[in-house]
């Protein structure tokens, strides 16, 4: 029986079939066992290789996407050397991927054209899709972004005051020389200050291109007055802390309004915030500041059931979907830049206001 045994075993041994871990070991092995294990032996060293196939095409995917990203960086800053482009594609300045247009920056093509003709830059470049245009203009909003902060622009308020203290430092050399100037021609300023040229709303229908010079210089008429008004008070409530934030209050108005002098300049206001502001105007300049104030709302926020753009309510097509137009939107939500100077437009109004109050208490804003 022993020389059975390993008689048995040398045969195996031989055949250099290794025993499952399991199996209880007999003294015959049948023909289809082997067979079997003949197969699991087979199927593992397929395994294996297999492995190693996978294991090599990956190691040669990862080095393939290293040396594309390598060749995509130093196209990216050749191209960023001869074109001035503000940063590689899909990679924003912090150095993280740049976010999906359509999900995060999904505005129609004509807002696109119209922010990047305000900021001066093409409106497309040679073989730019709408998506890379998008890209690029998100890009140079947030060098923008980037920049405000670096130079202050949190705490742009503080800068504001810094300006103030130097303004008022300067007109204390050139208060004498302009105290008998200013006098003679108050008189004169102040009757034809708001009532120099009342804005005329037929012209929103007739003539909108007429409005643009009207606007222009009634808005900086009101901030040469405001101005003025500031330099005005007496030596001791300028030198008040609430007197400094006021005179930093004009001086961050101005300076915010100064994109939307550039955009009346080039007559490339869209049509519903030109009426609206039209609008803001002409009831200023006739000292309705209740109804001036309801058309900077309609402006500011609209007047839509959603403000934020939802406009499918539903999944069938309504009837009361076609009122949620373009002249309802928000427009205090397309941008940074138009939410501050439709902001000083509102502190506009305040000054005029206090300035000139309306003969009808009815009239006063909230």
């Amino acid at each position: 029986m022993d020389a059975l045994k390993a008689e048995i075993a040398q045969k195996r041994k031989a055949l250099d079939i290794p025993i499952p871990e399991g199996v209880r070991p007999t003294k015959y092995m049948r023909r289809g066992e082997l067979e079997r294990l003949k197969e699991e032996q087979e199927r593992k060293e397929r395994e294996e290789r297999e492995a190693k196939l996978r294991e090599e095409r990956e190691r040669e995917e990862r080095e393939r996407e290293e040396r594309r990203r390598e060749k995509a960086a130093a196209r990216a800053s050749s191209s960023r050397r001869s074109t001035k482009s503000p940063f590689p594609e899909g990679n924003t300045p912090s150095g993280s991927p740049a976010p999906d247009s359509s999900t995060s920056f999904n505005i129609s093509n004509e807002e696109t054209i119209r922010r990047l003709r305000a900021k001066g830059q093409p409106i497309r470049l040679f073989g730019e899709s709408d998506k890379e245009r998008r890209l690029r203009l998100r890009a140079l909003e947030l060098i923008e972004e980037k920049d405000l902060e670096r130079h202050g622009g949190q705490n742009d308020f503080k800068k504001a005051l810094e300006d103030v203290e130097n303004v008022e430092r300067q007109m204390k050399d050139r208060q004498v020389q302009d105290d008998a100037s200013r006098d003679k021609g108050k008189k004169k300023d102040t009757e034809s200050s708001l009532v120099s040229e009342i804005l005329d709303l037929e012209l929103i229908k007739t003539d909108p291109d007429k409005l643009y010079p009207i606007i222009y210089y009634a808005l900086k008429r009101a901030l040469k007055e405001w101005e003025q008004w500031m330099d005005d008070r007496p030596e001791h409530v300028k030198r008040t802390t609430q007197g400094k934030l006021a005179a930093a209050t004009q001086r961050q108005s101005a300076e915010y309004l100064k994109p939307l002098f550039k955009l009346l300049r080039a007559r490339n206001l869209p049509p519903d915030m030109l009426a609206r502001i039209a609008e803001i105007v002409h009831y200023m300049q006739k000292r309705q500041y209740q109804k001036a104030n309801d058309s900077y709302l309609r402006l500011s926020i609209g007047n839509a059931p959603w403000p934020i753009g939802v406009t499918m309510v539903g999944i069938h097509e309504r009837s009361a979907r076609e009122k949620i137009s373009a002249d309802q939107v928000a427009h205090v939500l397309n941008d940074e830049v138009s939410r501050k100077y439709i902001q000083s437009l509102k502190r506009i109004l305040t000054f005029a206001q206090t300035k000139y109050p309306p003969d009808d208490v009815t009239q006063l804003m909230g």
